[in-house]
């Protein structure tokens, strides 16, 4: 469940992953709340916060919610930060057997 600043988001990231046998530590750490992708992400107050999420005990299966005030603050960061953004991307890619953007939501208020 979505609380305190994340209650108030406008626009969702979700990624999904199959992380690599014996790398689900080191994954949690790197993409959980505190991880450096919320570190790299914290650099803008547009930012609201990240959810990991884990399919079940034992699956290697995890989604990333990553919640943001706006399409256009989210944008603006990446296109700011995508040296960075990439360097992080390419030290993460022996945790990982796939990954997935599953989409990008704008939250409907009053619907």
């Amino acid at each position: 469940m979505v609380s305190g600043q994340q209650s108030h988001w406008g626009y969702l990231v979700m990624w999904e992953f199959l992380v690599k046998p014996g790398m689900e530590a080191r994954f949690e750490q790197v993409y959980g709340a505190s991880g450096d992708w919320a570190r790299l992400f914290r650099q803008d107050d547009n930012y609201l916060g990240t959810e990991l999420n884990r399919e079940h005990e034992g699956s290697r299966r995890y989604l990333t919610l990553d919640f943001w005030k706006s399409e256009a603050a989210y944008e603006r960061f990446r296109e700011k930060h995508l040296a960075e953004y990439q360097a992080i991307d390419r030290q993460c890619e022996d945790l990982t057997e796939s990954e997935s953007k599953l989409g990008t939501f704008v939250r409907t208020l009053g619907v």
